[in-house]
């Protein structure tokens, strides 16, 4: 038994910097005092000398991730958002377009266009797009009554809360990438560092903008970690260099294939039960508990997969292990989807820009409502400008379009997160939207490894072909 009292404690950020705090625990290393005692020998000169040498120095960039910061930006561009979350060691809260309304005149109008061509248009359009989306709440909100009825003992205030999110959910389609939103950030200093990074090296003036403005609020509290943050030439580079390889492609894709399994582990199911035999053994390698799955009859691999999920309770992930199995999809999915699915940040994502080439999604609310020949024209105005403006300056030609356009995606992931995303965005209370692409997702995964597949927590009994025909007048109209 040892002497020594075990401490359990906070080094409070109200107490210490959080360069205090990271140089406190970095010490530890080489240091046999308490953390307490380390931090209170500090100060923020003497931090910051520290981090010079140590993180700048020589490199000891972890150092940097005992560094939190958390950040509030405000009536940020949507557009803008996407480079501010494309960050995966980071912890983000926005404004929903599901939970809020928002104001006429709430978009963002581009540095860049002022004096050109087209900034009396664009400030039309986006003026159009919220006079549209405000405007069609009302009669999807009484379609949605006969659609959605009371139900028996539901109060008026609780049937007001189910009715009203679920008209704004379908007139969210109208919203331009240009509308203004909050974001709350959280983040440590490393990660910190290469975001800012990021958005200095955006086409974006407004990114560029946030950028700096991150890098001055985050030295307030961070004065060493991030304050050589700069715009990246390789960032810069690469971008124009790949474009210009992209030009000789001959696309040979479905025009009307929404989603696709590309590439999965196809012993996967055998990786993810042998990686469980590996964790629960004591003497068998990796290979003998491969090798040992491989000669289970299928009713044997079948019980090993039935004791591996048995206790599992409704909120349990699976284990780890089912994180040997991984799977490469591209799917089609409107903007108002990939904003929650970027949100997904355990599995790669390649996004293509955002753009009005793969069309838009009607949804049948609008239709059924009789918005349908507004929303139509508006969107399709949309598509029109964005043509023009993009001949000039495609990244600045993304700010107009609405949520209701499709984006193409590739993303990887293994099984584990797919089980996550399943669930989560398969929910019967997630938007329509996403749950299609979850559904999608599922059959797919099922197809491949129908034995661990076949415990997806998908919560209704339906396919993604009858969610689409249920929500949607069309996914893709030009």
């Amino acid at each position: 038994m040892t002497n020594k009292r075990r401490r359990i404690y906070l080094l409070s950020p109200k107490a210490y910097s959080p360069e205090t705090i990271a140089v406190a625990f970095a010490k530890t290393s080489r240091s046999p005092q308490p953390f307490d005692e380390i931090a209170a020998e500090l100060n923020d000169e003497s931090s910051a000398r520290f981090h010079e040498k140590w993180v700048v120095g020589y490199g000891h960039s972890s150092v940097a991730e005992h560094a939190v910061l958390h950040l509030a930006l405000e009536n940020v561009s949507r557009l803008a958002i996407e480079t501010i979350e494309a960050n995966r060691l980071a912890s983000y809260t926005e404004k929903s377009t599901r939970y809020q309304l928002w104001d006429a005149d709430a978009y963002y109008t581009p540095d860049e266009l002022d004096g050109s061509p087209y900034e009396a248009e664009f400030n039309h359009l986006c003026l159009r797009l919220f006079e549209t989306y405000l405007a069609c709440i009302p009669p999807v909100k009484a379609w949605l009554q006969d659609t959605l009825p009371q139900e028996a003992g539901e109060s008026d205030r609780a049937y007001e809360r189910r009715l009203a999110p679920a008209a704004v959910d379908i007139c969210r389609f109208l919203l331009p990438a240009a509308a203004l939103a909050n974001v709350g950030v959280t983040i440590n200093a490393r990660a910190l560092e290469y975001a800012i990074c990021k958005m200095l090296s955006s086409p974006l003036a407004e990114v560029q903008a946030i950028g700096e403005r991150l890098r001055e609020v985050g030295q307030l509290e961070t004065p060493t970690l991030i304050k050589y943050a700069a715009c990246n030439t390789y960032l810069l580079a690469v971008e124009d260099k790949i474009a210009a390889w992209s030009q000789r492609i001959n696309a040979q894709g479905c025009e009307g294939q929404d989603f696709s399994l590309l590439d999965w582990d196809q012993d996967g199911e055998a990786r993810v039960l042998a990686a469980a035999l590996f964790r629960f053994g004591h003497q068998a390698d990796a290979q003998s508990c491969l090798a040992t799955v491989g000669t289970l009859s299928g009713e044997a691999k079948a019980q090993l997969a039935a004791d591996l999920m048995a206790e599992r309770g409704k909120f349990d992930q699976p284990l780890r292990e089912f994180e040997y199995a991984h799977l490469t999809f591209e799917a089609v999915m409107d903007q108002g989807a990939y904003f929650e699915f970027k949100r997904h940040r355990m599995m790669t994502q390649t996004v293509q820009p955002l753009s009005a080439s793969l069309g838009f999604a009607v949804p049948k609310g609008i239709s059924a409502s009789g918005c349908e020949e507004a929303y139509l024209e508006v969107m399709r105005q949309a598509g029109r400008l964005y043509e023009q403006i993009s001949d000039w300056n495609p990244a600045v030609a993304s700010y107009v379009i609405p949520n209701g356009f499709n984006r193409r995606i590739l993303f990887a992931m293994n099984l584990r997160e797919v089980f996550h995303f399943c669930r989560l965005r398969g929910a019967t209370n997630a938007h329509f939207s996403i749950r299609r692409v979850a559904y999608q997702m599922a059959e797919a995964v099922k197809k491949v490894y129908p034995l661990l597949g076949s415990y997806l927590d998908m919560p209704s009994d339906t396919t993604w072909e009858a969610l689409e025909g249920h929500y949607f007048t069309t996914v893709r109209t030009h």
